[in-house]
């Protein structure tokens, strides 16, 4: 390191802000499912007034894998006011769509730039995509690169993923401290946040395989959020349970199927899980559970489907209120861009 980048690192002084700062991407890919919500968005939307947040619908990562472009450009609004619908308020938090915001693809090349080939090639989902495909694109590989362009721009200080995402955060902790390393302190290193509860929704067919798009064909896997009523029942009756009638948490495998209702269950309800279980104490059996919870994901999803089929209705407002996420989204990342490229030596545009 020379002189002039430790000058620069001593010289940048820690970011203090008054609320914590949190990024989160979703893919607009597949229909929203009760896995998602439950698992991330209601998530973000309780926690939206104690943060200050950044949700972006990631549209360069969808293309890592091949995409009809009306499809994905349909998904990609369509996804916007499912978030919105569930209760993101854009005058609390950013909402917008990574492809609005050109500062990501810039920041991604530049930190490409400073990682390492080896640390990209070993990430699990890599591994297991590449080995299902003869030709592996770039973008597949990169695809971490880019996830830590998205959250390091923000100086986020928290990412909330689930288990199958927490590699990728580390990753980008590792590209974090190697650039400040190289070029003086630029970012804030974040740290993953898992969600204790939520965080896996399994699939009502199998409570042993997270609740997945990639088995949405399979049905009664997935609850859609925008399935109708008797839809979301028929689902919830099928669920897979076991030959007991114990309506309990367990860590019995054999349990798997009770304890994923009851954690829907519990994660809408936002109840402990002592009062979750309370809740069935006289229950006749799983049958009454299965009611139970069909009934309460009803109650929680009708609202939703209601908000978003209005917003799907006027395109003009969902436009406007995606412009305001990512003229906000650019006055935070166009700023640290403009600070990576003259850490790395790169010419700026005079303002």
């Amino acid at each position: 390191m020379t002189a002039e980048q430790e000058q620069a690192g001593r010289a940048k002084p820690a970011l203090k802000r008054a609320k914590k700062r949190v990024f989160s991407g979703i893919q607009p890919s597949g229909d929203v499912h009760l896995g998602n919500y439950l698992g991330a968005v209601k998530g973000w939307t309780r926690r939206q007034h104690e943060r200050e947040s950044f949700h972006c619908i990631v549209d360069l990562h969808a293309i890592t894998v091949p995409q009809e472009p009306e499809t994905l450009r349909r998904q990609t609004r369509s996804l916007a006011a499912m978030l919105l619908a569930c209760g993101l308020d854009p005058k609390v938090c950013t909402l917008f769509v990574q492809g609005h915001v050109s500062a990501h693809a810039e920041a991604a090349w530049i930190l490409n730039c400073v990682t390492p080939l080896g640390w990209l090639e070993r990430m699990t989902q890599y591994k297991d995509k590449a080995a299902k495909q003869e030709s592996v694109p770039t973008g597949l590989l990169d695809y971490p690169v880019l996830m830590a362009a998205d959250i390091l721009l923000y100086d986020a200080d928290e990412v909330p993923v689930g288990e199958d995402q927490k590699q990728h955060v580390e990753l980008t902790r590792d590209i974090a401290e190697r650039f400040n390393h190289l070029y003086g302190e630029t970012f804030v290193v974040p740290q993953p946040v898992i969600p204790e509860v939520g965080a896996r929704v399994m699939g009502l067919d199998n409570p042993m395989v997270k609740m997945s798009k990639t088995f949405a064909h399979i049905r009664g896997h997935v609850v859609r959020m925008l399935d109708e009523p008797k839809e979301i029942e028929r689902s919830v009756l099928r669920a897979v349970t076991d030959s007991g009638n114990e309506i309990r948490f367990s860590d019995d495998p054999e349990k798997a199927g009770v304890n994923n209702l009851l954690g829907i269950y519990q994660v809408i309800t936002e109840k402990s899980r002592e009062q979750t279980e309370r809740d069935f104490v006289g229950a006749r059996g799983y049958g009454d559970l299965k009611k139970r919870v069909a009934e309460t994901v009803i109650a929680e999803l009708t609202p939703i489907r209601d908000r978003y089929e209005r917003l799907m209705g006027d395109p003009a407002e969902l436009d406007r209120l995606l412009a305001i996420g990512a003229d906000h989204a650019r006055s935070i990342a166009s700023p640290k861009l403009e600070e990576m490229k003259r850490k790395v030596g790169l010419t700026t545009q005079a303002h």
